[in-house]
């Protein structure tokens, strides 16, 4: 099966790069490309694409209101691409924001060729957060930065079973299916039957609000 991916970059050599070097891969197809937040949001209501690449810093609008718009659209708008935040910066304070929007990680525009490939292929399978290992600390930090969300995210976890709340931790320590499994030692199907029913207990799009939710409600501290 074939992902559809578009571009929102304000750089067109970027733009290109990244274009080439996606196209090249018989299992992705860029539908196009945006310089801006504004033309990205129309763009991806136009062409329907599995996954935006969305750069940060963009004019007219930034890469975060653009996630919110694609990640929370208007009532009759029903689709909702995965968005995958492009940063020059391995901590940029826009990044925390974008993955509380919903945005399922992000990528360091230097990050070697293979790293994007690979990131757009997790991103479209919406299996894993993408966690290079700056992502983690990026959490943590801007987690120490905000006082914990006492009240309704912490009362929310009540409705976790015991096994739940393990799994839910090990995926906020940045912990893959498989590291899940080997930790808990259960079958990693198991942890994917886990997962899935923590993300629907707890009304979360996917992996990355998860880690989030866990930093916020307090399951998880900082530096853990």
């Amino acid at each position: 099966m074939t992902t559809r991916v578009i571009i929102v970059d304000d750089q067109a050599m970027v733009r290109a790069g990244f274009a080439a070097l996606l196209a090249a891969q018989s299992d992705i197809d860029v539908v196009g490309e945006a310089p801006d937040g504004a033309r990205g949001v129309e763009l991806s209501r136009r062409t329907h694409p599995d996954v935006v690449l969305m750069d940060v810093r963009m004019p007219e609008m930034d890469g975060l209101e653009a996630a919110r718009r694609l990640l929370s659209p208007p009532p009759g708008v029903t689709h909702r691409p995965r968005v995958l935040m492009l940063t020059t910066f391995d901590v940029d304070d826009y990044v925390y924001e974008a993955l509380r929007a919903g945005a399922s990680g992000f990528l360091l525009k230097d990050a070697p060729p293979a790293d994007l490939i690979a990131a757009v292929r997790v991103v479209a399978s919406g299996d894993a957060l993408l966690a290079p290992s700056v992502t983690r600390r990026l959490i943590a930090d801007f987690a120490k930065q905000r006082p914990v969300a006492r009240g309704k995210p912490a009362l929310r976890l009540k409705g976790l079973t015991e096994r739940e709340t393990e799994v839910l931790t090990l995926v906020a320590r940045g912990q893959s299916n498989t590291e899940i499994a080997r930790t808990l030692v259960l079958a990693e199907q198991t942890v994917k039957t886990h997962v899935s029913r923590v993300l629907t207990k707890l009304d979360l799009r996917d992996r990355a609000q998860a880690v989030v939710f866990a930093y916020e409600s307090g399951l998880v501290a900082p530096g853990e």
